[in-house]
């Protein structure tokens, strides 16, 4: 009887994280010293925007994505706030508009010119303001062009048109105490939130009731969060009585027991969730901690599997994530971190070791795209969508040994028999055709003065679309082999 351990597959049980070099990243950044339990950091596939210290008000950077190395003190800054920024987040529908949220009280958003700032910004397009004290969070709509979140210390919630600057729907009464974290359903019809109260809410903003409620789901004093997953399921973070952070899953159709619970460490830094819902995979990092664990979510028990930890020596102040359609999909990256450093941001890359060059479908799912699925009036009148997804194939940039080279200049010399195209591909040799159909034309004459010119020519023009067919059928039977190759080396039979 064989006792050997059984390994769990999993096609991200190798992902590794991987600084960038010193020169790509973003020096003499004054990150910003506010005692609150934001990320700091908001990227989007043109921009990175980081929280700084300010004087005589609120100010945050945004740095073009190219813009690395060291960032002068004098660089402009986004600065209309009159009180320390809290919270930013980059609108999932337009990359180059940004929502704030301050001490002040106020939410901003911003339009951020193409190319970058060149000077600082201190008009926003429009200020919303209905919070009595700072606030701190700010939450985009998925799938919904300008309908935005806000929470404040107020324990208030509030979601705005931004298109025309009103309050939509204003939740009050729903939180005794300070909000920690809120988050979307991938639809859009309902939020989740985790309050000081140590209660998890998931609530409908339309209706303007709380559905679901789950007391004490952390029986720790220290911040929690809550986040939604793509299936419905709820993904929290918090501490034990005993001071332990923990990581639990809930199902929404049964609060009572978490369907999974594992517990981490002592340390009492609060612990920020990333999530990807096109692979399950849960990232974890803690403010002032020096780590990133991440975890596969999956339908069998016990359904938060640890997969690997990233380990710097920096503690990290505040955390970037990109979103997917930002990502290099040539070189298997399905995640990147841009990690706040006291005096600097850096980079993280995430990739899956893959032997072949080709494009990954089963790393890359169709994800969500650029474009809203609904307007801010038709989400109001009761519409529900979830993101139009785009995929991202067409981001995919092969390497050079793999174009397709067809030799075409000498069919057509004189006196010579013309050569057979031939077609180069890295990962798998052309397979053998028959013959008959690869044999080369007969030697062809140019002479003008025989009255059959015109036929040879026809047939010569038959027998290059004849010849082209062929390289592209065999182009294809290539790939196909390619992708079965792929498939086999990486245990997909």
């Amino acid at each position: 009887m064989s006792f050997r351990k059984v390994v769990r597959q999993s096609k991200f049980r190798h992902v590794f994280g991987q600084p960038v070099k010193t020169e790509q990243c973003y020096d003499d950044i004054r990150v910003s010293r506010v005692t609150w339990d934001s990320t700091f950091c908001a990227v989007n596939p043109s921009f990175v925007a980081i929280i700084v210290e300010a004087s005589g008000g609120g100010a945050f950077l945004v740095l073009p994505l190219h813009k690395t190395g060291r960032i002068d003190k004098s660089y402009p800054t986004v600065c209309g706030h009159t009180g320390p920024v809290l919270d930013i987040e980059w609108c999932p529908h337009n990359d180059h508009v940004i929502a704030s949220g301050s001490e002040d009280c106020t939410v901003m958003v911003w339009q951020v010119p193409e190319g970058g700032l060149v000077q600082p910004l201190t008009e926003p397009v429009v200020v919303m303001e209905g919070h009595s004290k700072r606030v701190g969070i700010i939450a985009w709509h998925p799938s919904t062009r300008n309908v935005l979140l806000s929470a404040g210390c107020d324990n208030v919630v509030l979601i705005w048109n931004v298109g025309t600057g009103e309050e939509l729907y204003r939740l009050e009464g729903m939180h005794p105490d300070l909000i920690y974290s809120v988050s979307w359903s991938r639809d859009g019809s309902r939020f989740c939130t985790a309050c000081k109260d140590k209660s998890v809410r998931v609530i409908d903003p339309r209706r303007g009731t709380v559905l679901l409620e789950k007391e004490r789901a952390h029986e720790g004093a220290r911040p929690m969060r809550a986040i939604f997953l793509a299936d419905g399921k709820i993904f929290t973070t918090g501490f034990s009585r005993m001071s332990e952070r923990q990581l639990a899953l809930w199902d929404t159709e049964n609060l009572e027991e978490p369907m999974g619970l594992q517990e981490l460490d002592s340390s009492n830094g609060a612990l920020l969730p990333f999530y990807d819902p096109d692979t399950n995979v849960v990232y974890v990092c803690g403010k002032g901690d020096s780590s990133i664990r991440y975890f596969e979510i999956t339908e069998e028990p016990p359904y938060i599997h640890f997969l690997n930890t990233f380990t710097s020596k920096e503690p990290q102040r505040g955390m970037g994530w990109m979103p997917k359609r930002g990502l290099d999909v040539s070189k298997c990256e399905i995640a990147r971190f841009y990690k706040l450093h006291e005096r600097k941001c850096e980079p993280i890359i995430m990739t899956v070791p893959r032997k072949s060059d080709l494009f990954q479908d089963d790393l890359y799912p169709d994800t969500a795209g650029p474009d809203p699925a609904l307007e801010a009036e038709e989400w109001v009148a009761g519409q529900t969508a979830g993101p139009l997804l785009v995929s991202l194939r067409q981001a995919y940039v092969p390497s050079k040994q793999r174009e397709l080279k067809v030799n075409r200049h000498s069919l057509l010399h004189d006196g010579r028999s013309a050569p057979t195209a031939t077609a180069t591909a890295s990962a798998a040799p052309a397979p053998t055709a028959p013959s008959s159909r690869l044999s080369a034309p007969p030697a062809l004459s140019t002479g003008t003065g025989s009255p059959a010119a015109g036929g040879r020519l026809d047939e010569v023009l038959q027998e290059v679309a004849a010849l082209r067919a062929l390289v592209a059928e065999q182009g294809q039977r290539i790939a196909r082999l390619e992708e079965q190759l792929s498939r086999l080396e990486n245990g997909h039979v």
